[in-house]
């Protein structure tokens, strides 16, 4: 495998990539295969290769809270190397997926040994860590015009693919019910928000993706 690539590992020397490899199975999942499930024992932490996944919670009901959209080059489930605790939610595939699996223990002797992996793997921890205090601080604070306009802004910004017209398809497909229960509201309120903003040719809707008209007015929604 050719983990050189992995921005965890490009610092690394050959004989470093060397050893890693030997710690690192690649997995391969189908769309809508589980990856691993919510307080299953944390063994393995995974980088993602190819694919998206959804990390997600859910309650009683077998609802879906829908946390994160993850996709190449992502880490899924590093906590537990540092908590050594069972999984804090559940992976789905939402795509063909492929993934690099690393023991959890070896990769914890592995931080020991190369702290600039460390440091990171916590950058990216910590800039999780901000956005939920940022989702926090939205559902306290703002409507559910601003919260669905932050999450669509966020989702076109890390899964947004643009054209020539400055036009960005956001490129996760979540349904109305999904986007609701990422923002704390009901479906109805979704569908009402979004046709809304589409009058106003900021996004437009179809039934693949939401294309986003302008990135700009969309923004200016989120305040």
């Amino acid at each position: 495998m050719d983990l050189s690539s992995v921005p965890y590992f490009s610092h690394l020397n050959d004989d470093e990539l060397k050893m890693i490899n030997q710690i690192t199975t690649l997995k391969k999942y189908k769309k809508d295969e589980i990856i691993f499930f919510e307080d299953e024992p944390g063994k393995k932490v995974y980088i993602i290769k190819k694919g998206k996944v959804k990390v997600l919670k859910m309650n009683k009901n077998g609802d879906q809270h829908i946390l994160n959209i993850f996709e190449k080059n992502d880490i899924l489930a590093e906590v537990i190397v540092f908590d050594r605790e069972n999984y804090p939610a559940t992976a789905i595939a939402i795509s063909d997926v492929a993934c690099y699996s690393l023991n959890r223990d070896n990769l914890s002797q592995m931080f020991l040994e190369h702290p600039q992996i460390t440091i990171k793997v916590m950058r990216v921890i910590s800039a999780r860590l901000r956005r939920a205090q940022q989702n926090i601080r939205d559902l306290g604070l703002k409507d559910s015009q601003s919260r669905l306009a932050s999450l669509l802004y966020h989702l076109a910004l890390k899964h947004g693919d643009k054209n020539k017209s400055n036009q960005i398809s956001i490129s996760v497909l979540l349904t109305q019910q999904e986007l609701a229960n990422m923002i704390g509201t009901t479906r109805e309120t979704v569908s009402r928000i979004l046709k809304s903003i589409e009058g106003k040719n900021i996004i437009k809707i179809s039934r693949k993706n939401i294309i986003i008209n302008n990135i700009k007015k969309l923004k200016k929604l989120m305040e």
